[in-house]
């Protein structure tokens, strides 16, 4: 039988499940580049550890965008070496490939993903809605003729979606999410203290101290970055409450997207979501407080997925352990391109 593996190919992760032995990779979606020759030097953790880094001939980068790509090119290089990785020391036969996509994605997107996977060496290629990935990862039985709630943020978007039935009944997209939020505390930090922090120091801040609820406080972190009146570096404390101020905005739009959600559900599913309640899923679900936050707007109780990070990728993972070869995927092979 060959060899079939899932992607949560991620704006700011990508996660491989292999089928039979489960998730074997969990990587930044990052590549160093040599500038002259356009060639990848570093991907995964290795660039990551680049960023705001790299001499000026070297350029460390994400090369996905609000959770499409955006450079074809050093994507398949990523793909590729991270199948290697996945691969181990055994021989690495070309695989069926399942990767999940954002909800509302156009065709051409839709195509350059499965062109990156073909590129990066894929047999074939099917695509995913990762709301559905993310309900099924979250344990919520989407199949069934109940309806439930699923609200997944994550590196470059947040999908908020209602499901019944095995599909998608309602959804909204936002490019609002965790990229967004991170910009957002390096822009509050600088406005207000007149220092520049770089990308990884702002993703450390929300995830040790991020808060979007007042009972929920998470203390103070010291932090260093560049004074830019001096241009010396400088060391400041940060408080919870202050991050929770840098994140608002960004924090309302998800919101507001999980009420205009709700809003337009049809009444039997709303009832139906009222006793289930709001499943929360991506990184942005450990957001100090977030559950306790979208309880009180929505008035339903908002439940954290056992392993939100991983939702996604556990829910591909079920697909391609369940599934029988050429039943209920429809992969699209390198012959068809």
């Amino acid at each position: 039988m060959g060899k079939y593996i899932g992607i949560d190919l991620g704006t700011a992760n990508t996660i491989v499940y292999v089928r039979g032995k489960g998730i074997v990779l969990r990587e930044p979606s990052v590549v160093a580049v040599e500038q002259r020759s356009k060639k990848v030097v570093a991907v995964g953790n290795d660039a990551k550890l680049m960023l705001g880094k790299t001499p000026g001939s070297i350029t460390a980068m994400r090369p996905l965008k609000d959770g499409v790509i955006a450079e074809f090119d050093f994507t398949t290089d990523m793909l590729r070496d991270f199948f290697k990785k996945a691969s181990g020391t055994t021989v690495f036969s070309r695989p069926k490939v399942l990767v999940c996509v954002p909800y509302g994605v156009t065709e051409v997107e839709k195509r350059a993903v499965e062109d990156v996977a073909l590129e990066a060496g894929a047999q074939s290629v099917a695509l995913i809605e990762e709301p559905i990935a993310a309900a099924i990862g979250s344990g919520l039985r989407v199949e069934d003729a109940r309806g439930s709630m699923i609200v997944d943020i994550g590196g470059g978007t947040t999908e908020v979606a209602v499901l019944s039935l095995g599909g998608i009944v309602l959804s909204t997209s936002l490019r609002t999410a965790g990229d967004e939020i991170d910009d957002a505390i390096v822009q509050y930090i600088k406005k207000k203290y007149n220092i520049l922090i770089g990308e990884i120091t702002a993703e450390m801040l929300k995830k040790k101290i991020g808060s979007v609820h007042p009972a929920v406080d998470r203390g103070v972190m010291e932090i260093r970055g560049r004074n830019l009146l001096n241009g010396l570096p400088a060391i400041i404390n940060v408080s919870s409450a202050e991050i929770r101020e840098a994140m608002h905005e960004q924090v309302v739009h998800i919101i507001e997207a999980i009420r205009n959600t709700l809003e337009n559900t049809p009444p039997e599913l709303s009832s139906d979501i009222y006793d289930s309640g709001i499943m929360l899923a991506g990184g942005g679900a450990m957001l100090g407080g977030l559950d306790a936050l979208v309880t009180h707007v929505t008035g339903i109780r908002a439940t954290i997925a056992k392993s939100p990070l991983d939702c996604v990728a556990i829910g591909i993972g079920h697909v391609i352990e369940n599934a029988a070869e050429g039943d209920g995927v429809q992969y699209r092979n390198r012959s068809s391109r």
